[in-house]
């Protein structure tokens, strides 16, 4: 006889936590100081979900936040270093910098002017949820698909792709890793169901009656496309805003030779557009 779901489900978390606990309490008793550390650093990057409950919590510090929650001292130090641009978690285009404006705008105009939506749409695979990238961290992506105009060096844009969603394909609710950029994604098709959108929170954009939406991504978020149509959106990463913007662009730039090699794992649930 199958057991119930419901004690499967708890098997589950007991046991994921059971294994997260047998790492974490033999490094609080050999280091105290190093644990009490990371605690108060992941309580307070946790604390800024405005979704606040205890399937959040658990994500971070037990799930699929995991890694967001070993980067949360860095990601601390890039808030610092923002200043006093604080963090919004949430942005509308017109809360950043003239400068950043203008480039977001520039390159989702190159994006519509290329008419990617057709030159994807040949190479779609029947993989749920699909992505292809140009520009990754500041390094040019070779792919199946070259616009030279996504090659030019942008001094506040580091990441250019597209994310595209089959339909009735929805994310699991996630934490992006870091927090030295903020996300914009731009719906390049015109959805006209209100059954496409993206949470952030309590925050809620439907890509039919806003395009644009800027975020914050290591706070938890999903994406939904409940529609009978793929869903296109241009998946841009522009330098925080700071006083000192190029100090932020050369540490994205530093991080983007490694991390180069892993954008397979970070998107590891999803096919790569070839």
């Amino acid at each position: 006889m199958p057991k119930p779901q419901h004690l499967t489900v708890n098997a589950k978390l007991f046991k994921t936590i059971a294994i997260r606990l047998a790492v974490y309490v033999p490094i609080a008793w050999l280091f105290p100081s190093f644990a009490l550390f990371y605690l108060v650093c992941g309580l307070y990057d946790v604390a800024r979900n405005s979704q606040l409950d205890g399937y959040t919590v658990y994500q971070y510090f037990f799930g699929r936040g995991l890694f967001t929650w070993m980067l949360s001292p860095f990601n601390i130090i890039m808030d610092i270093v923002s200043l006093p641009y604080w963090n919004k978690g949430v942005y509308r285009l017109e809360d950043l910098p003239p400068a950043h404006q203008a480039e977001v705008r520039d390159l989702i105009e190159a994006m519509k002017q290329q008419g990617l939506v057709e030159k994807i749409q040949s190479r779609l695979s029947d993989g749920a949820r699909e992505m292809i990238f140009f520009k990754w961290y500041g390094q040019n992506i070779d792919g199946p698909i070259d616009i030279p105009e996504f090659r030019q060096h942008y001094p506040l844009i580091r990441t250019i792709g597209v994310s595209v969603f089959n339909r009735k394909k929805s994310t699991n609710r996630h934490f992006g890793p870091l927090r030295m950029t903020l996300r914009v994604l731009y719906n390049l098709n015109d959805v006209q169901s209100d059954q496409a959108w993206i949470e952030v929170g309590r925050h809620a954009n439907v890509w039919r009656d806003e395009k644009m939406f800027i975020f914050d991504d290591t706070l938890m978020h999903q994406s939904f496309n409940e529609t009978e149509a793929p869903r296109y959106c241009a998946f841009i990463d522009v330098v925080r805003p700071g006083l000192v913007p190029t100090l932020m662009g050369r540490l994205v730039d530093a991080l983007g030779g490694v991390l180069i090699r892993a954008n397979h794992i970070f998107y590891k649930n999803w096919s790569f557009i070839k």
